[in-house]
Protein backbone atom coordinates (compact mmCIF):
# COMPACT_ATOMS: atom_id res chain seq x y z
CA UNK A 1 0.00 0.00 0.00
CA UNK A 2 1.47 3.45 -1.11
CA UNK A 3 1.45 5.51 1.76
CA UNK A 4 -1.74 7.04 3.57
CA UNK A 5 -5.17 7.52 1.76
CA UNK A 6 -5.66 10.46 4.30
CA UNK A 7 -2.22 12.52 2.99
CA UNK A 8 -4.13 12.22 -0.21
CA UNK A 9 -7.63 12.59 1.01
CA UNK A 10 -8.08 15.28 3.03
CA UNK A 11 -4.11 17.04 3.88
CA UNK A 12 -6.00 19.85 5.68
CA UNK A 13 -6.43 16.93 8.42
CA UNK A 14 -2.86 17.18 9.31
CA UNK A 15 -2.83 20.39 11.01
CA UNK A 16 -5.18 18.36 13.94
CA UNK A 17 -2.09 16.40 14.78
CA UNK A 18 -3.19 13.59 12.96
CA UNK A 19 0.55 13.20 11.38
CA UNK A 20 1.30 11.80 15.16
CA UNK A 21 -0.99 9.38 14.85
CA UNK A 22 -0.04 6.13 16.87
CA UNK A 23 -0.22 3.24 14.51
CA UNK A 24 -2.09 -0.19 16.18
CA UNK A 25 -2.28 -2.41 13.29
CA UNK A 26 -0.89 -2.88 9.98
CA UNK A 27 -1.27 -5.95 8.39
CA UNK A 28 -2.19 -7.43 4.85
CA UNK A 29 -3.16 -4.66 3.51
CA UNK A 30 -5.29 -3.48 6.69
CA UNK A 31 -4.11 -0.52 9.25
CA UNK A 32 -5.24 1.38 11.78
CA UNK A 33 -4.32 4.52 13.51
CA UNK A 34 -5.14 6.13 16.39
CA UNK A 35 -4.28 9.49 17.72
CA UNK A 36 -5.64 12.53 19.85
CA UNK A 37 -4.21 15.45 21.94
CA UNK A 38 -4.67 16.44 25.34
CA UNK A 39 -5.14 20.88 25.23
CA UNK A 40 -4.87 22.24 28.96
CA UNK A 41 -5.84 25.89 28.58
CA UNK A 42 -6.27 29.04 30.67
CA UNK A 43 -8.21 32.28 29.10
CA UNK A 44 -8.34 35.23 30.58
CA UNK A 45 -10.78 37.98 29.24
CA UNK A 46 -13.14 40.81 30.97
CA UNK A 47 -16.44 39.01 31.80
CA UNK A 48 -19.38 42.03 30.19
CA UNK A 49 -22.81 41.78 30.46
CA UNK A 50 -24.16 42.97 26.94
CA UNK A 51 -27.59 43.19 27.25
CA UNK A 52 -30.35 42.18 30.44
CA UNK A 53 -32.16 39.70 27.61
CA UNK A 54 -29.12 37.58 27.33
CA UNK A 55 -26.26 36.42 29.46
CA UNK A 56 -22.84 36.74 30.21
CA UNK A 57 -20.62 36.45 27.57
CA UNK A 58 -16.74 36.08 28.34
CA UNK A 59 -13.88 34.14 26.98
CA UNK A 60 -12.45 33.84 30.41
CA UNK A 61 -12.03 30.81 32.37
CA UNK A 62 -11.07 27.07 31.68
CA UNK A 63 -11.29 25.85 28.14
CA UNK A 64 -9.28 22.84 28.32
CA UNK A 65 -10.43 19.73 26.03
CA UNK A 66 -9.38 16.28 24.88
CA UNK A 67 -9.59 14.93 21.22
CA UNK A 68 -9.67 11.19 20.03
CA UNK A 69 -9.77 9.37 16.96
CA UNK A 70 -9.31 6.77 14.80
CA UNK A 71 -8.62 6.04 11.15
CA UNK A 72 -8.54 3.07 8.82
CA UNK A 73 -7.73 1.55 5.32
CA UNK A 74 -8.19 -1.49 3.84
CA UNK A 75 -6.64 -2.89 0.58
CA UNK A 76 -9.63 -4.56 -1.56
CA UNK A 77 -7.78 -4.76 -4.85
CA UNK A 78 -4.61 -3.05 -6.17
CA UNK A 79 -6.87 -0.17 -7.12
CA UNK A 80 -9.67 0.06 -4.74
CA UNK A 81 -8.86 1.02 -1.11
CA UNK A 82 -11.35 1.74 2.01
CA UNK A 83 -11.07 3.79 4.43
CA UNK A 84 -12.37 5.43 7.47
CA UNK A 85 -12.24 8.00 10.21
CA UNK A 86 -14.15 8.95 13.43
CA UNK A 87 -12.83 12.08 15.83
CA UNK A 88 -14.34 13.37 19.31
CA UNK A 89 -14.27 16.04 21.38
CA UNK A 90 -14.51 15.97 25.43
CA UNK A 91 -14.54 19.00 27.28
CA UNK A 92 -12.20 18.71 30.38
CA UNK A 93 -13.40 21.73 31.95
CA UNK A 94 -16.62 20.46 33.06
CA UNK A 95 -17.93 19.58 36.31
CA UNK A 96 -18.73 15.58 36.78
CA UNK A 97 -22.66 16.66 37.23
CA UNK A 98 -22.31 17.88 33.62
CA UNK A 99 -19.80 16.26 32.43
CA UNK A 100 -21.07 15.96 28.86
CA UNK A 101 -21.72 19.51 28.28
CA UNK A 102 -19.84 20.20 24.92
CA UNK A 103 -18.95 16.76 24.12
CA UNK A 104 -19.80 15.93 20.57
CA UNK A 105 -18.42 14.37 17.54
CA UNK A 106 -16.25 16.03 15.10
CA UNK A 107 -15.95 13.95 12.53
CA UNK A 108 -17.31 10.17 11.41
CA UNK A 109 -17.13 9.37 7.28
CA UNK A 110 -16.03 6.47 5.43
CA UNK A 111 -15.42 5.91 1.71
CA UNK A 112 -14.02 4.32 -0.97
CA UNK A 113 -10.33 5.61 -3.18
CA UNK A 114 -9.89 4.32 -6.67
CA UNK A 115 -6.67 4.38 -8.08
CA UNK A 116 -5.96 7.73 -9.68
CA UNK A 117 -9.70 8.27 -10.17
CA UNK A 118 -10.14 9.90 -6.69
CA UNK A 119 -12.24 9.52 -3.41
CA UNK A 120 -15.97 9.27 -2.55
CA UNK A 121 -17.07 9.46 1.60
CA UNK A 122 -19.99 10.07 3.02
CA UNK A 123 -20.55 11.33 7.35
CA UNK A 124 -19.48 13.96 9.04
CA UNK A 125 -16.89 15.91 7.31
CA UNK A 126 -15.39 19.20 6.56
CA UNK A 127 -16.99 21.34 4.18
CA UNK A 128 -15.58 21.97 0.72
CA UNK A 129 -14.62 25.80 1.39
CA UNK A 130 -12.17 24.84 4.92
CA UNK A 131 -10.35 23.16 1.94
CA UNK A 132 -9.04 27.12 1.88
CA UNK A 133 -10.22 28.16 4.95
CA UNK A 134 -8.20 26.00 6.76
CA UNK A 135 -4.63 27.21 5.30
CA UNK A 136 -5.53 30.43 7.79
CA UNK A 137 -6.81 28.23 10.44
CA UNK A 138 -3.35 27.53 12.13
CA UNK A 139 -3.46 30.12 15.20
CA UNK A 140 -3.03 29.01 18.88
CA UNK A 141 -6.16 29.45 19.92
CA UNK A 142 -8.22 32.14 18.29
CA UNK A 143 -8.30 32.64 14.73
CA UNK A 144 -10.26 31.32 11.64
CA UNK A 145 -14.01 32.63 12.95
CA UNK A 146 -14.34 34.94 10.42
CA UNK A 147 -16.83 33.07 7.50
CA UNK A 148 -16.01 29.26 8.94
CA UNK A 149 -18.49 28.22 11.28
CA UNK A 150 -19.30 24.56 12.63
CA UNK A 151 -22.75 22.92 11.11
CA UNK A 152 -23.18 26.26 8.80
CA UNK A 153 -23.29 24.92 5.32
CA UNK A 154 -20.21 23.79 4.07
CA UNK A 155 -17.83 26.20 6.05
CA UNK A 156 -16.38 23.67 7.93
CA UNK A 157 -17.30 20.41 10.11
CA UNK A 158 -20.98 19.48 8.91
CA UNK A 159 -23.30 16.80 8.42
CA UNK A 160 -24.45 14.25 5.50
CA UNK A 161 -22.00 15.27 3.43
CA UNK A 162 -20.76 13.31 0.38
CA UNK A 163 -17.56 14.17 -0.90
CA UNK A 164 -15.82 13.09 -4.11
CA UNK A 165 -12.10 13.98 -4.15
CA UNK A 166 -9.46 13.85 -7.22
CA UNK A 167 -5.70 14.71 -6.69
CA UNK A 168 -3.33 15.75 -9.41
CA UNK A 169 -6.37 15.93 -11.59
CA UNK A 170 -6.12 12.19 -12.25
CA UNK A 171 -2.84 11.82 -12.24
CA UNK A 172 -2.44 14.13 -15.20
CA UNK A 173 -1.41 17.73 -13.36
CA UNK A 174 0.78 17.19 -10.33
CA UNK A 175 -0.75 19.17 -7.73
CA UNK A 176 -4.29 20.03 -8.94
CA UNK A 177 -6.50 18.89 -6.88
CA UNK A 178 -10.52 19.47 -6.70
CA UNK A 179 -13.68 18.53 -4.71
CA UNK A 180 -17.41 18.07 -5.46
CA UNK A 181 -19.57 18.21 -2.51
CA UNK A 182 -23.07 17.18 -1.52
CA UNK A 183 -24.99 17.99 1.53
CA UNK A 184 -28.40 16.84 2.22
CA UNK A 185 -30.84 18.68 4.13
CA UNK A 186 -30.60 18.62 7.71
CA UNK A 187 -33.59 20.31 9.79
CA UNK A 188 -36.40 19.77 12.26
CA UNK A 189 -38.12 17.09 9.47
CA UNK A 190 -35.44 14.69 8.51
CA UNK A 191 -34.31 11.40 10.69
CA UNK A 192 -31.53 13.08 12.48
CA UNK A 193 -33.95 16.18 13.11
CA UNK A 194 -32.65 19.58 14.55
CA UNK A 195 -34.15 22.61 15.85
CA UNK A 196 -33.46 25.58 13.19
CA UNK A 197 -32.26 27.64 16.15
CA UNK A 198 -29.71 26.15 18.44
CA UNK A 199 -28.98 26.91 21.87
CA UNK A 200 -25.46 26.74 23.01
CA UNK A 201 -24.81 27.31 26.72
CA UNK A 202 -28.35 28.80 26.96
CA UNK A 203 -27.23 31.93 24.27
CA UNK A 204 -29.23 31.38 21.33
CA UNK A 205 -28.00 31.05 18.00
CA UNK A 206 -29.01 31.26 14.26
CA UNK A 207 -28.75 27.76 12.16
CA UNK A 208 -29.04 25.37 14.77
CA UNK A 209 -26.82 23.35 12.62
CA UNK A 210 -29.92 22.70 10.28
CA UNK A 211 -29.95 23.24 6.33
CA UNK A 212 -31.61 22.65 3.15
CA UNK A 213 -29.87 20.63 -0.14
CA UNK A 214 -26.93 22.21 -1.30
CA UNK A 215 -23.39 21.33 -3.34
CA UNK A 216 -20.16 22.98 -3.35
CA UNK A 217 -17.04 22.68 -5.00
CA UNK A 218 -12.97 23.48 -4.46
CA UNK A 219 -9.91 23.49 -6.30
CA UNK A 220 -6.47 23.88 -5.12
CA UNK A 221 -3.35 24.05 -6.61
CA UNK A 222 0.35 23.29 -5.72
CA UNK A 223 2.22 25.36 -8.00
CA UNK A 224 5.66 24.33 -6.06
CA UNK A 225 8.36 25.83 -4.06
CA UNK A 226 5.76 26.12 -1.18
CA UNK A 227 3.24 27.83 -2.87
CA UNK A 228 -0.51 26.93 -3.17
CA UNK A 229 -3.45 28.70 -4.46
CA UNK A 230 -6.91 27.63 -4.28
CA UNK A 231 -10.97 28.94 -4.68
CA UNK A 232 -14.18 27.01 -3.24
CA UNK A 233 -17.70 27.85 -3.79
CA UNK A 234 -21.04 26.40 -1.69
CA UNK A 235 -24.97 27.01 -2.74
CA UNK A 236 -27.56 25.42 -0.59
CA UNK A 237 -31.32 25.85 0.14
CA UNK A 238 -32.54 27.33 3.63
CA UNK A 239 -34.96 26.17 5.83
CA UNK A 240 -38.07 27.86 5.50
CA UNK A 241 -37.60 28.87 9.39
CA UNK A 242 -34.29 31.08 8.78
CA UNK A 243 -35.51 33.18 6.28
CA UNK A 244 -38.61 34.04 8.79
CA UNK A 245 -36.59 35.22 11.59
CA UNK A 246 -37.68 37.96 13.29
CA UNK A 247 -34.56 39.59 13.80
CA UNK A 248 -32.96 38.46 10.89
CA UNK A 249 -31.91 40.87 8.05
CA UNK A 250 -31.26 37.87 5.60
CA UNK A 251 -34.58 36.85 3.77
CA UNK A 252 -33.01 35.37 0.99
CA UNK A 253 -34.31 31.54 0.17
CA UNK A 254 -30.20 30.34 -0.53
CA UNK A 255 -27.51 30.36 1.52
CA UNK A 256 -24.52 30.87 -0.56
CA UNK A 257 -20.83 31.62 -0.54
CA UNK A 258 -17.05 31.60 -1.83
CA UNK A 259 -13.60 32.38 -1.21
CA UNK A 260 -10.43 32.32 -2.39
CA UNK A 261 -6.93 31.52 -0.85
CA UNK A 262 -2.81 31.50 -1.10
CA UNK A 263 -0.39 30.18 1.11
CA UNK A 264 3.53 29.40 1.52
CA UNK A 265 5.10 27.02 3.65
CA UNK A 266 8.90 27.07 2.44
CA UNK A 267 12.45 27.76 4.52
CA UNK A 268 10.63 27.88 8.07
CA UNK A 269 8.44 30.33 6.96
CA UNK A 270 4.35 30.12 6.99
CA UNK A 271 2.34 33.24 4.92
CA UNK A 272 -1.43 32.46 4.24
CA UNK A 273 -4.04 34.78 2.88
CA UNK A 274 -7.83 34.05 2.44
CA UNK A 275 -10.72 36.52 1.45
CA UNK A 276 -14.17 35.14 1.15
CA UNK A 277 -18.19 36.32 1.00
CA UNK A 278 -21.26 34.44 2.51
CA UNK A 279 -24.54 35.67 1.69
CA UNK A 280 -28.02 34.60 3.90
CA UNK A 281 -25.40 32.40 5.76
CA UNK A 282 -23.27 33.78 8.69
CA UNK A 283 -24.27 34.44 12.55
CA UNK A 284 -23.36 37.04 14.61
CA UNK A 285 -23.13 38.28 18.43
CA UNK A 286 -25.57 36.11 20.61
CA UNK A 287 -28.83 36.67 19.02
CA UNK A 288 -30.79 34.99 16.51
CA UNK A 289 -29.32 36.83 13.69
CA UNK A 290 -28.07 36.10 10.32
CA UNK A 291 -26.34 38.27 7.98
CA UNK A 292 -27.49 38.74 4.78
CA UNK A 293 -23.70 39.49 3.85
CA UNK A 294 -20.70 39.39 4.92
CA UNK A 295 -16.71 40.08 3.56
CA UNK A 296 -13.93 38.02 5.46
CA UNK A 297 -10.22 38.85 5.76
CA UNK A 298 -7.65 36.53 7.19
CA UNK A 299 -4.02 36.80 7.14
CA UNK A 300 -1.41 34.79 8.87
CA UNK A 301 2.16 34.75 9.45
CA UNK A 302 4.49 32.47 10.98
CA UNK A 303 8.16 31.53 11.35
CA UNK A 304 9.45 28.24 12.86
CA UNK A 305 12.70 29.28 14.50
CA UNK A 306 15.55 26.28 15.38
CA UNK A 307 14.97 26.69 18.63
CA UNK A 308 11.65 25.20 19.16
CA UNK A 309 9.87 28.13 19.04
CA UNK A 310 7.40 29.16 16.09
CA UNK A 311 5.82 33.05 16.60
CA UNK A 312 2.41 34.07 15.29
CA UNK A 313 0.79 36.99 13.85
CA UNK A 314 -2.39 37.04 12.14
CA UNK A 315 -5.64 39.43 11.07
CA UNK A 316 -8.81 38.83 11.08
CA UNK A 317 -12.20 40.64 10.27
CA UNK A 318 -15.71 39.74 8.96
CA UNK A 319 -17.82 42.73 8.21
CA UNK A 320 -21.34 42.57 7.59
CA UNK A 321 -25.08 43.90 6.72
CA UNK A 322 -27.32 44.32 8.69
CA UNK A 323 -30.51 46.74 9.23
CA UNK A 324 -29.25 48.77 6.37
CA UNK A 325 -25.54 49.21 7.56
CA UNK A 326 -22.21 47.72 7.36
CA UNK A 327 -20.51 46.70 10.60
CA UNK A 328 -17.69 44.56 11.57
CA UNK A 329 -18.57 42.23 14.05
CA UNK A 330 -14.96 40.16 14.12
CA UNK A 331 -12.14 42.00 13.77
CA UNK A 332 -8.86 42.23 15.57
CA UNK A 333 -5.30 40.97 15.61
CA UNK A 334 -4.06 38.12 17.23
CA UNK A 335 0.21 37.99 18.77
CA UNK A 336 1.34 34.86 20.48
CA UNK A 337 3.53 31.84 19.74
CA UNK A 338 4.14 27.83 19.57
CA UNK A 339 7.33 26.69 21.48
CA UNK A 340 7.51 23.11 20.30
CA UNK A 341 9.31 20.94 23.26
CA UNK A 342 9.28 17.60 20.30
CA UNK A 343 6.76 16.41 18.03
CA UNK A 344 4.38 15.53 20.85
CA UNK A 345 4.41 18.03 23.04
CA UNK A 346 4.61 21.65 22.66
CA UNK A 347 3.04 25.05 24.63
CA UNK A 348 1.48 28.46 23.20
CA UNK A 349 0.18 31.75 23.74
CA UNK A 350 -2.14 34.17 21.78
CA UNK A 351 -3.19 37.67 22.73
CA UNK A 352 -6.71 38.80 21.08
CA UNK A 353 -6.32 42.48 20.40
CA UNK A 354 -9.57 43.41 19.69
CA UNK A 355 -10.49 46.29 16.83
CA UNK A 356 -14.57 45.97 17.16
CA UNK A 357 -15.43 49.15 19.60
CA UNK A 358 -18.64 49.17 22.00
CA UNK A 359 -21.23 50.61 19.48
CA UNK A 360 -24.92 50.85 20.25
CA UNK A 361 -25.08 47.90 17.80
CA UNK A 362 -22.82 45.87 19.40
CA UNK A 363 -24.78 46.22 22.41
CA UNK A 364 -27.50 45.70 21.04
CA UNK A 365 -26.74 42.51 19.36
CA UNK A 366 -24.21 41.46 21.75
CA UNK A 367 -20.76 41.64 19.82
CA UNK A 368 -18.06 40.89 21.62
CA UNK A 369 -15.62 43.47 21.84
CA UNK A 370 -12.94 42.75 25.19
CA UNK A 371 -9.55 41.68 23.97
CA UNK A 372 -8.50 37.91 25.08
CA UNK A 373 -5.48 35.74 25.99
CA UNK A 374 -4.80 32.41 26.02
CA UNK A 375 -2.22 30.20 27.31
CA UNK A 376 -1.86 26.18 27.21
CA UNK A 377 0.20 22.94 26.79
CA UNK A 378 -0.58 20.27 24.46
CA UNK A 379 0.70 16.52 24.34
CA UNK A 380 -0.18 14.51 21.55
CA UNK A 381 0.26 11.13 19.66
Amino acid sequence: MKGSIFSVVIPVLLTAGVANAAEIYNKNGNKLDFYGKVDVRHQFAKITQKSDTYPIYSEDGDASYVRLGFRGETQINNQLTGYGRWEYNIQANKTEANDSEGNQTRLGFAGLKLAKYGSLDYGRNYGVLYDVNAWTDVLPVFGADSMSQADTYMTNRATGVLTYRNTDFFGLIDGLNFALQYQGKNDEDSKNGRNSIRKRSDIIKPNGGSNGDGFGLSVTYDIGNGISVGGAYSNADRPITHERLVTSVARGERAEAWNVGAKYDANNLYLAAMYGETHNMTSFGYQDTVSAKTRNIELTAQYQLDSGLRPSLAYIQSRGTTFFTHQDWVKYISVGSYYNFNKNLSAYVDYKINLVHDTPFTKYLDVNTNNAVGIGLVYQF
